[in-house]
């Protein structure tokens, strides 16, 4: 007669363990996931304090300031550059505080201008703060967008709108991707990428122009691995 087999006493311990596991896991993964797509984690609305208080609505929006008289590399360079204290300089040397060119404005907030100065003086960089800060696993190319008609207000906003600069987009993954799967929506004349404010003239076939910019710059935006991830 053969024998029942019976489990051993520990398969009891065994499968409660396992379950908590699974249960614990189950958890784990769905907080994890929902971190991850969190607003917060992604760092939308990300808005650091800057040693100056650089005011982007007076400068790009009032002013009218083209995004390249700051950050002069963007057409011809992976990285956007900050702009050096010799640019800032050019508007707000010590020498117009002092009221020989000064702007009202500047002489009011002069004091707001003393990190610029002390820089000037030292030879010191200041110590901006990046807002848009991808991994270092990730690599963009600021130059290939902008030349083929990807306007910065695409990532960054309506920057000229702005008296803080923050994160307006959350830069992930899947956002690139789906740019990338279809890029005609924020095409653009090359020639207005830096207008920010621009809006289509009357009649504008976007579709029609698309198709047009893409087939002359050759513009066919890839969605593997490697384009990014180097």
């Amino acid at each position: 007669m053969m024998q029942r087999f019976l489990f051993p006493r520990w398969v009891n311990r065994f499968l409660l363990v396992l379950l908590a596991a699974a249960v614990g896991g189950g958890l784990f993964a769905g907080a994890m996931g929902g971190l991850a797509t969190d607003p917060e984690t992604l760092n939308i609305g990300y808005k650091p304090t800057q040693p100056v208080p650089f005011s982007h609505a007076m400068h790009a929006g009032q002013l009218k300031m083209d995004c390249r008289y700051c950050h002069n590399t963007v057409f011809e360079a992976a990285h956007a550059a900050v702009p050096p204290t010799a640019t800032c300089i050019n508007c707000h040397s010590p020498a117009d505080i002092q009221g020989v060119t000064a702007l009202s404005a500047v002489r009011a907030d002069s004091e707001k201008l003393d990190p610029i100065h002390e820089s000037w003086e030292t030879g010191k960089s200041v110590a901006w703060k990046r807002i848009h800060n991808l991994p270092e696993f990730v690599y963009f190319n600021h130059a290939a967008h902008v030349n083929s008609g990807v306007s910065c207000k695409s990532c960054h906003g309506r920057v000229d709108q702005m008296e803080v600069v923050y994160q307006h987009e959350p830069l992930s993954m899947a956002w690139c991707i789906e740019c990338h799967r279809n890029p005609d929506p924020h095409l653009r004349p090359i020639e207005e990428v830096t207008n920010l404010g621009w809006q289509p003239p009357e009649g504008w076939d976007q579709e029609a122009f698309a198709k047009e910019q893409r087939e002359t710059l050759n513009i066919n935006p890839q969605v593997h691995c490697a384009v990014c991830h180097r």
